[in-house]
């Protein structure tokens, strides 16, 4: 048992600082290769971020754990919200400028409505897996033509100012990319061990275990880069963080694992855990749209995403520990 926890600490640590490593030397090496700001924001950063989630749950998925694989994507875009973005506009409220974040927080409510409808049979076949790929790739095309026809729009200046800050040269950034990525891999399997090890001592599902602990400390690097942002004012690259890291772990988490691995979803999933990540992406959806006026995430709407992922956790512990 201790040497599990331990496992889960280590592999956490690692796992925040590979991910921070990858992404900063995955943004770098973009820039050399003339991808604009807004690209680099929207999908390096925003979807690197959810590497870890990525890792953790395709080798959950190939070692046969799908409770940790779906529990980890699903309760990583619950945290992301509730948690992340809670804990960031209690910092620095949330204003949204960005033209491009607006179309994108519509897109994250259908995208999240059509992984519903996929799990409503309570499994994931290779089909199911394919078609979230496939949403996926459509979504990159439309990323990248927005960053080419959006040079203007707030995210992007915020990102390239972002990125003045963070020079590296093009050798340095390969290779912080591979040792990050490297680094990323064999955390991943060590967290995913440990995670195991303690879910089967206690007695308890691995589908908490990884809607909890694992999930947590996978959105550790949305946490980061979200509150660094919020602070320096950069408040559309902290949602960005969060509206492209949900997007990945629908997406592309999700499929990737359902690839390697078909999996039966837990009816628990589909009645208790996707009602409320859908619930709070409509809250998403409503606060930061701004409808006719900018999208803003205030101290008190903060505030009330803290009590939703507190009351959501609260109620997890006690249904295991009922």
């Amino acid at each position: 048992m201790l040497l599990a926890l331990a496992s889960i600490i280590i592999g956490l640590a690692l796992l925040v600082w590979s991910a921070d490593k990858f992404v900063v030397g995955s943004a770098a090496a973009a820039r050399y290769f003339g991808i604009s700001p807004l690209v680099i924001g929207m999908v390096i950063v925003g979807f690197g971020t959810s590497a870890p989630e990525m890792v953790v749950s395709a080798l959950a998925a190939f070692q046969g754990n799908p409770g940790i694989a779906l529990g980890n994507a699903f309760g990583s875009n619950i945290t992301n919200i509730a948690l992340i973005l809670g804990i960031t506009a209690l910092i620095s409220p949330i204003a949204v400028h960005s033209q491009v974040l607006r179309k994108e927080l519509p897109l994250l409510t259908g995208i999240t409505f059509f992984a519903v409808y996929l799990l409503f049979d309570l499994e994931i076949t290779r089909i199911d897996a394919l078609l979230l790929l496939g949403v996926f790739a459509l979504i990159m095309v439309w990323t990248f033509r927005q960053g080419a026809q959006s040079s203007s729009d707030a995210l992007n200046q915020e990102m390239s100012e972002a990125l003045q800050e963070n020079r590296l040269s093009l050798k340095a950034s390969v290779v912080w990319m591979i040792i990050g990525l490297v680094v990323l891999i064999l955390s991943s399997r060590l967290l995913v061990w440990g995670a195991v090890t303690i879910a089967r001592d206690l007695g308890v599902s691995d589908l908490i275990i990884g809607l909890t602990i694992i999930a947590v400390g996978t959105s550790l690097p949305e946490l980061a880069s979200s509150v660094i942002a919020a602070r320096k004012g950069e408040h559309d690259i902290a949602l960005g963080n969060i509206i492209g890291s949900n997007i990945f772990n629908t997406l592309a988490v999700v499929g990737i694992a359902g690839v390697i691995q078909p999996m039966a979803v837990d009816a628990e999933i589909l009645h208790r855990d996707l009602p409320v990540m859908v619930g709070l992406t409509l809250a998403l959806f409503v606060i930061g749209f701004g409808w006719k006026r900018a999208g803003r995430i205030n101290r008190l709407e903060g505030s009330m995403l803290l009590a939703c992922y507190l009351g959501y956790t609260v109620y997890l512990v006690t249904s295991v520990l009922g």
